[in-house]
This record gives C-alpha cells, sequence and structure tokens, in this order.
C-alpha cells in the first residue's frame, strides 16, 4: 500500500479498471469562493493517489477529468453532493454515474444519527480514521505527512465500506431507493452551484 502525490493531473494508466473512490480537499465549505486544492482518487487495491492544483491552476488535468467523466466507472464517495459540485465547479466535469456511503449510511443504519465517514470505517471495515487534519489549510506551498495520510484514508476504505452497505440495503429491501438517490445526486450538486444550497424545493413551505 502507497500513497502517490502528483501534480496539476494523474498520470495515465496507474488506475486499474472497475469503481473509483474520490474525494476532495477545498479551502473551505463554500464552493465558488472556496478553491479546489486536492483530489483523491483510488481503485480499491491498495495504493492512493493525490492530485495537487496550485492557486493558479487552470485545471487542465486531462487523464484526472477522463476518469471522473467516464460513464463506465463508478465513482465512490462520501457525501458526493459535496465532491460533486466542487469537481464541477473547477475541474468542469460531471464526474458520475455515483455511489455516496453516507446516504447509503443513512437509509440502513437507522439505528444511530452517526453517519461520519470515521464512524462507518470503524463499524463496517474496523478501521481507525484521524481527522485531525480535516480543518488544515489545503492550499499552502507543502502538504505534510500527516495531510497527506488524512487525504489517502478518505478514499481508502470507500470499496470495502460499500461492500457492506450493499448488504445490509438489499436485506433491508432499500437498495432500488438508494440507487434512485445516487442518480439524483449529480443534479443536487448542480442546484447548489446553482444557488440554492439549502433551500428543499420539494418542501410545501
Amino acid at each position: 500500500m502507497a500513497v502517490y502525490f502528483h501534480e496539476e493531473d494523474l498520470p495515465a494508466d496507474v488506475l486499474g479498471p472497475g469503481a473509483v473512490a474520490v474525494d476532495t480537499e477545498t479551502m473551505g465549505l463554500i464552493t465558488p469562493r472556496d478553491r479546489l486544492c486536492v483530489v483523491q482518487i483510488s481503485d480499491g487495491r491498495g495504493d492512493e493517489h493525490l492530485v495537487r492544483f496550485g492557486p493558479d491552476s487552470d485545471y487542465a488535468a486531462p487523464n484526472l477529468k477522463a476518469v471522473l467523466a467516464d460513464p463506465a466507472r463508478l465513482k465512490l464517495y462520501h457525501f458526493a453532493r459535496f465532491d460533486l459540485a466542487a469537481i464541477q465547479r473547477y475541474l468542469g466535469v460531471v464526474a458520475a454515474p455515483v455511489y455516496c456511503t453516507k446516504i447509503a449510511s443513512r437509509l440502513v443504519r437507522t439505528y444511530t444519527d452517526r453517519h461520519g465517514l470515521k464512524d462507518l470505517a470503524r463499524e463496517l471495515v474496523g478501521a481507525e480514521i484521524s481527522k485531525q487534519q480535516q480543518s488544515s489549510d489545503w492550499g499552502g506551498p507543502e502538504l505534510s505527512d500527516a495531510q497527506r495520510e488524512y487525504a489517502a484514508s478518505d478514499v481508502r476504505y470507500l470499496h470495502g465500506m460499500k461492500a457492506e452497505l450493499d448488504k445490509r440495503l438489499a436485506r433491508e429491501g432499500r437498495t432500488e431507493l438508494a440507487q434512485a438517490c445516487f442518480d439524483f445526486l449529480p443534479h443536487r450538486a448542480a442546484l447548489d452551484l446553482a444557488g440554492w444550497p439549502e433551500i428543499d424545493i420539494f418542501a410545501h413551505a
């Protein structure tokens, strides 16, 4: 298992076939204001790749964009709504089709209100994740070893988590409902970018 660091794009042909786990690090939580700094990606075979973008980046990244936009590759996220919006805003691609472990968790782990990545990793795959670097400066000239490990850990366990969540979704008869939610996520991200971030357009009031 290794963590690979790249500047401005993913090298060609470093990922195996199939689903990829994806996450992003930004300067903050307001997508139009807070630029995309890092994209993490893993094919689930033991290695993680971190792609960093500088403050003057043009976000060209043709290899990374090709993977993210590939309709034949499922993209695994934890809280996909945020990552999809950041990728669409800065890289200009819709990184779908989508699987979101947070939504899957909310549909089947109804016995708890703890749906964070740290809690899921512990329960579903027995892994401990440190969130100490979550609020650090991702736009600095150097990423520390702790930041790199944190970023890598955000995609390291998503394939294993998906496998367990799929079993539970099937057991509870909620697989189709989950898929409908996943299919809507790119549209939810587009609504966020278009100015409806916190408004429930389906609500009566």
